[in-house]
């Protein structure tokens, strides 16, 4: 007699205003990101010492920002309760089609700045990685046409959404696992995974060809744990289990044998003290590593992006404070609800339209007399809201359609 098939619940998952207020924070944290982008882009900028000194300040204060949003992810979807082609439908098409409407807007606009009468200059401030835009639509047509397999300088914020598809492609796979996992094999693929977060600096300073990786393979010991899923398990793990869990990954010893998990629950002050100090020594080391390499004129964009890499243990200890800290919000003031639950439904919009608010917002408030610390963080307020409220209106005007647009 031939099992009946299992099913998988269709029950629509509770909503988390604190993951709403997380997902407020990462978004404001991806806005001042690339509101550095001028400050950090270029050797000239960085030779100023007050810019290169606030750029790599604010640069590496905020370096959780896509870890965060990596973890928030996890923790809303997994595990996957759908089939992997119903998951597959619902959730790839949302992104794809702004993904492919932001992109192509993106790599026409240098043509289009200059066809009509702006200067090269001009595409350079709104788009600080491109010191040398090109004028040509055939040039602009075929970054269009690449936009299935690379993303350009002037669309950067696009690299994240190829890495979200492949998450969304991963998850209904890697979903049967961790329905079956216990915590404890949980935490050894996150201590495994933590290993591979070295391998950044292993393989820079030490030697490029670490535990098998050589010419004609990059595939090393680590490669099968390394990455973006471990933020998507950690994200999981630590929405499960809270606190406790958190714990028990640097003191697996500790907590009930019966059913593997902890129960205690930390105060506010306590994961407030943690979070701290962890928060400050992932800084520290961000801070330090990008700022000693800035300094230097000759420095290679990978130097430039070593202590930023999101996949290592200084950003892992940032953003794990930041989540477990952000755990501890609670909100129950319906008007804040109701405005965290609409950033919630704009916030893939935001991502998509904010990077062209960067330039004019930098080109204004730039040459100003406010100081430079002050400079970053009002960009970022002004461009965040700017960015919600456009999106808020397009999803009132075009209530059915908006999403095709901006997710």
């Amino acid at each position: 007699m031939t099992a009946p098939a299992p099913t998988l619940s269709t029950t629509r998952r509770p909503h988390i205003v604190w993951l709403d207020v997380m997902r407020l924070v990462a978004i404001l944290m991806v806005v001042i990101c690339h509101c550095t982008d001028p400050l950090n882009a270029s050797a000239e900028a960085r030779s100023n010492p007050d810019i290169g000194f606030w750029g790599a300040v604010w640069g590496a204060a905020v370096r959780a920002c896509v870890p965060l949003f990596v973890m928030i992810t996890g923790a809303l979807l997994l595990p996957v309760r759908q089939e992997a082609g119903a998951f597959y439908k619902k959730r790839i098409p949302r992104v794809l089609w702004p993904f492919l409407i932001w992109s192509v807007l993106f790599n026409l606009a240098p043509w289009f700045i200059q066809w009509v009468g702006g200067s090269s200059a001009l595409v350079t401030d709104f788009f600080p990685y491109a010191p040398d835009p090109s004028a040509s639509l055939s040039d602009a047509l075929r970054d269009v046409a690449m936009i299935p397999l690379a993303f350009t300088v002037y669309a950067t914020p696009m690299w994240y959404i190829y890495l979200l598809v492949g998450l969304y492609l991963y998850m209904p796979i890697f979903s049967a696992w961790v329905t079956a996992a216990s915590d404890k094999s949980k935490r050894l693929f996150l201590y495994l995974w933590g290993i591979s977060l070295l391998l950044p600096y292993a393989t820079y300073f030490i030697s490029p060809n670490l535990l098998g990786v050589c010419s004609w393979n990059g595939f090393g010991t680590f490669y099968y744990f390394a990455g973006f899923n471990g933020y998507l398990l950690l994200g999981h793990y630590l929405k499960e289990g809270g606190n406790g869990n958190a714990l028990k990954i640097f003191w697996p010893f500790s907590g009930s044998s019966k059913d593997d998990r902890l129960t205690n629950d930390w105060s506010v002050w306590k994961t407030f003290l943690i979070c701290a100090v962890m928060f400050a020594i992932g800084y520290y080391v961000t801070y330090t590593g990008f700022s000693t390499t800035a300094a230097n004129p000759n420095a290679t964009e990978t130097e430039m992006e070593l202590y930023f890499t999101f996949c290592s243990p200084n950003v892992l200890l940032m953003t794990l404070a930041m989540f477990l800290m952000l755990q501890k919000v609670v909100i129950n003031t319906p008007v804040i609800v109701k405005a965290l639950a609409n950033m919630t439904q704009c916030g893939f919009g935001i991502y998509m339209v904010h990077y062209f608010v960067v330039g004019p917002f930098f080109l204004l408030i730039g040459p100003s007399e406010i100081p430079i610390p002050l400079q970053v963080p009002l960009m970022a307020v002004c461009i965040f809201l700017c960015s919600w409220a456009f999106t808020a209106l397009l999803y009132k005007l075009m209530p059915h359609k908006a999403k095709y647009i901006m997710g």
